[in-house]
């Protein structure tokens, strides 16, 4: 007797949306664990006066310069204030692709790394961390203070020219009326997300291929989280902060994929304690 098409329902649409919406979260958890956790903070200070000064001078600038003049273009397809409201988008955007190519090329990788792997140290993941650096016993109630020099390169996310591009050329979707806006966050989330997790790749050996693979099974997932972490870079001046908590928000997917796989793995070699011997049962 063939299966019930109705019970593949769970499997097939009540999951994969429960497991989307759960990754779409994590971006919001990352927010709330850096700010209960104090150990980050000296990290965010290092960091903070540039940030807020660069971010200012360049949000600045381009409203002041290109904010009418596009809203101006936008109002020749958009109707009553929409074109206002993409305008605001539209420069919002552009500041964040500026902004992150300063700040992730020059001043912010090594602080996403230490957040990291502290992050994955303090859920108890230390043997993934120790593959890149050493994790000290002192300071227990401190994995920043715990964590050594790298041992080897370690990049949090590399430089993606084809990310940048796509951000860009994907711009004048703000373009289009209402929908313009969660077009282009989605569409650009869909190599924001992976990108995020390239530390994680990294500890767990994966080679191009994996990593596709890996992504792949979880293209809804990393897709949405892509697109609240780039909304998150479009809040002005503070998009620097959320580059830090994003690295967070990673760290405690990755400890929470870590967590499922290991347990299927123990699961998957588990042997059952007694197992009767077919010629007594005869």
């Amino acid at each position: 007797m063939s299966e019930h098409p109705l019970r593949n329902i769970p499997q097939v649409v009540v999951y994969p949306t429960r497991d989307t919406a759960v990754a779409s979260f994590y971006p919001f958890k990352g927010v709330f664990y850096f700010l209960r956790h104090p150990y980050l903070y000296p990290l965010l200070r290092a960091r903070l006066l540039p940030a807020v000064l660069l971010s200012s001078f360049v949000l600045l600038n381009l409203f002041f310069w290109t904010f009418l003049p596009q809203v101006a273009f936008l109002a020749i397809f958009h109707k009553a204030g929409s074109a206002w409201v993409n305008g605001t988008f539209l420069v919002l955007g552009e500041g964040a692709a500026i902004v992150a190519l300063l700040f992730e090329a020059f001043l912010v990788d090594e602080s996403q790394v230490d957040i990291f792997d502290a992050v994955l140290v303090d859920r108890g993941y230390e043997d993934l961390v120790r593959q890149f650096r050493p994790v000290s016993e002192d300071s227990l109630n401190n994995p920043v203070r715990r964590l050594g020099k790298p041992t080897q390169a370690s990049v949090y996310g590399p430089f993606s020219f084809r990310q940048i591009a796509e951000f860009v050329i994907l711009l004048p979707l703000n373009f289009v009326p209402y929908a313009g806006v969660p077009l282009f966050l989605l569409l650009t989330g869909y190599r924001a997300g992976p990108l995020q997790h390239w530390r994680y790749f990294k500890m767990r050996g994966f080679d191009k291929k994996q990593r596709n693979a890996f992504a792949r099974k979880r293209r809804f997932q990393y897709t949405w989280y892509g697109a609240i972490y780039l909304l998150l870079q479009l809040v002005p001046v503070l998009s620097m902060l959320f580059l830090l908590t994003a690295a967070a928000s990673s760290a405690l997917w990755a400890a929470d994929l870590e967590t499922q796989r290991r347990a299927h793995e123990a699961t998957a070699v588990q042997v059952p304690d007694y197992a009767d011997d077919p010629q007594e049962a005869a």
